[in-house]
């Protein structure tokens, strides 16, 4: 992560979004020593004759994003993805924490690995990294970790990565022990009995391919489970992805009874759906799995009222050992970072979502679910900004992507919008020639 950067300096005429404070306008932002001093229209009239100026172009400056589902390569399958290249992909994209999961080798289930992947990230990373605990040793879903040592150690929350506890009893003493240290459970709602060999969701589209189809019910029943586990153990429970409309109800009647229940969907499953697949394109094969255009449609209608909370890129880094296989047998993730906001923002241009709202979803509300300093313009907050241009039109070349691994569902897609700047308090880690 960078140091911050000392001399003042102003990002001038650009077009300000901060959710947190309903922030809508035109003006400045005032940095110094990695915090922001001033926010707004009457920033730039302010300002000491000598203070570098950048200019925004009137373009749209935001709080950087935040990303709640980041998989690395790092320990262990290196030759994926690194922290060091997981960051620059993140700064590329506009993202400046992201939170990783433990899904590595070997899994980072105790307090060394845990200080591991902050000092390699410390030393290593152009972005915050915040690494999250395994609730279970090595994610087998049968012992716990030393949940209580791991927080202190600096794990910003608990998961199991992307394999689901099936056994309620161990799950609800992971909500228990949670809930005693006011952390947030992270689960992947997916009942690995029901998936069995599917690959695909189950319907018109999997018979026609001759796939195995995995059933909707192997994600609701998982979460109507687990909401049922929170609310006898009064913990924080947030499930990482959906992409059913019957997960969303489940959701929204938590919600309306007061539980302290959030939600998060994949950007994937917002802008892609079962069809995507055609002859077997295995960098769409993912967990869950794509679903129905229907389906696809609930999901944005649940982030635009509110009931799912967080957007998240999913970036799960595969190579060719993994992914150059028959669909059924590759395995499951693709690459986002990069195309994080950018993939987003196509519902903003189709009116189905406010910028302000995809902000919120990808910024402001991770980083208060996580605890972070993150995800707003509020004067004295840190200086995470991303400067964009909402309407450059781009098309995706999977190797000009600074991952590692190049298993993008985006290549050839063409985007509209564009991360011109990324600052980590202060300190400018990205910057796109035009």
């Amino acid at each position: 992560m960078p140091e911050k950067q000392q001399t003042p300096f102003a990002l001038t005429n650009c077009h300000l979004i901060d959710p947190t404070t309903n922030l809508d306008e035109m003006g400045a932002i005032l940095i110094e020593d990695g915090k922001i001093k001033a926010v707004g229209r009457e920033v730039a009239a302010n300002l000491p004759s000598d203070i570098l100026r950048i200019d925004g172009g009137g373009k749209i400056a935001a709080p950087g994003l935040v990303d709640m589902h980041v998989t690395t390569g790092e320990p262990g399958a290196e030759h994926r993805e690194t922290l060091k290249s997981v960051s620059r992909a993140a700064a590329a994209g506009g993202v400046t924490s992201i939170a990783t999961m433990p899904d590595t080798d070997p899994v980072i289930d105790d307090i060394a690995l845990v200080d591991f992947i902050k000092r390699r990230a410390r030393d290593t990373a152009k972005v915050h990294v915040h690494p999250y605990a395994a609730m279970t040793r090595g994610l087998s879903g049968k012992e716990m970790t030393e949940i209580g040592l791991m927080l202190e150690a600096g794990a910003v929350a608990l998961t199991n990565g992307r394999k689901a506890i099936t056994n309620a009893q161990i799950m609800r003493r992971v909500m228990m022990y949670a809930r005693d240290f006011d952390a947030l459970v992270v689960h992947h709602p997916e009942d690995p009995d029901l998936v069995g060999n599917g690959v695909m969701n189950l319907g018109e589209t999997s018979t026609r391919l001759g796939l195995p189809g995995i059933p909707a019910e192997a994600e609701t029943i998982m979460v109507a489970r687990d909401i049922r586990l929170a609310q006898l153990t009064g913990c924080r429970y947030h499930a990482s992805q959906i992409s059913c409309a019957e997960s969303l109800d489940i959701i929204r009647r938590a919600k309306e009874k007061g539980f302290d229940v959030t939600c998060g969907v994949s950007i994937n499953h917002l802008t892609l759906n079962e069809n995507d697949i055609g002859l077997y394109r295995t960098f769409y094969k993912m967990s869950p799995p794509l679903r129905s255009e229907d389906e696809r449609l609930a999901m944005i209608e649940g982030v635009a009222d509110g009931t799912i909370d967080v957007i998240v890129s999913a970036h799960d880094p595969q190579d060719v050992d993994t992914k150059r296989h028959p669909f059924a047998e590759c395995a499951d993730g693709a690459v986002g970072l990069e195309t994080f906001l950018a993939a987003g923002l196509r519902m903003v241009h189709s009116e189905q979502l406010t910028i302000s709202q995809l902000i919120n979803a990808m910024s402001s509300t991770p980083a208060s679910l996580l605890g972070l300093d993150a995800g707003s313009l509020k004067v004295g907050s840190a200086a995470d900004i991303i400067l964009f241009d909402a309407d450059y039109p781009w098309l995706v070349d999977r190797e000009d992507l600074s991952s590692r691994s190049k298993n993008t569902a985006f290549h050839q897609a063409r985007f509209s919008g564009k991360v011109l700047q990324t600052y980590v308090a202060g300190q400018q880690v990205h910057h796109y020639s035009q």
